[in-house]
């Protein structure tokens, strides 16, 4: 049995607000982590960095209205603009909650808390997320109906969706996706798969959480009721 001051090595990662707990799996199944002991004593280093464990720190929880052009990431090999350079006045080491690629926007949550973010992305959890995406040149019914029902990408069919019309415009229809999974790109690939170019994609709510009114490439902290909300509406009955 393993001893009550014993750690998982992700949990003790994420909870220091190195990476989530899913990179952080990666990161060790990497060879990127090395350990020396035990993890409360010992010395933990992620890519030759030091890790402290520092028993209390402040936890901090952020919305972030995402512009088209920055990669959710917190550093990028390539040298892209990242999330991160949007906010240059958050000082402790915060990372992204999920995706959101390059060429979308909308809502990103960051923080520093690795329960708090392995709740959000668990995938039983099931947070609807909702987009407002504009496509061209029109859409069927034909193409509505397959889009609901799902459709079969990268050898896997995608789970069922809210999929609403919005407006429709002569070569141009803006449409109200709500998914409840978060597969890579997954609406811009249902899309081509009906013949349908997606002109634009934003993403205007997780769960209970609305962007509402944030200027795009602005970001402000998320109250503690917003952050119960969230917490409540994935089991939790104490946060």
């Amino acid at each position: 049995m393993a001893n009550k001051n014993e750690v998982r090595l992700q949990k003790f990662m994420a909870e220091q607000g190195v990476a989530s707990r899913r990179k952080s799996e990666e990161l060790i199944a990497a060879g990127k982590v090395k350990v020396n002991g035990h993890p409360y004593k010992d010395l933990v280093t992620v890519r030759g960095e030091k890790i402290t464990f520092i028993k209390k720190r402040k936890m901090v929880y952020i919305m972030l209205h995402k512009p088209r052009g920055y990669v959710t990431t917190v550093s990028d090999e390539r040298g892209r603009k990242t999330v991160m350079d949007l906010i240059p006045d958050i000082k402790e080491r915060v990372y992204p909650v999920g995706r959101l690629d390059k060429d979308s926007e909308g809502l990103i949550i960051l923080t520093n808390d690795g329960s708090f973010a392995n709740c959000m992305t668990h995938p039983s959890h099931e947070y609807p997320k909702k987009y407002r995406v504009t496509v061209r040149p029109d859409i069927t019914d034909e193409a509505l109906d397959n889009l609901r029902h799902g459709i079969e990408i990268d050898g896997r069919k995608t789970a069922p969706a809210e999929v609403t019309v919005l407006t429709k415009e002569e070569g141009r229809v803006v449409l109200e996706f709500i998914l409840r999974e978060g597969r890579n790109r997954e609406i811009r690939k249902m899309c081509e798969s009906q013949g349908l170019e997606v002109a634009r994609l934003k993403r205007t709510a997780i769960g209970s959480l609305k962007l509402g009114m944030l200027p795009q490439g602005q970001y402000r902290e998320l109250s503690e009721q917003e952050i119960k909300k969230l917490l409540r509406s994935a089991g939790h009955k104490e946060v």
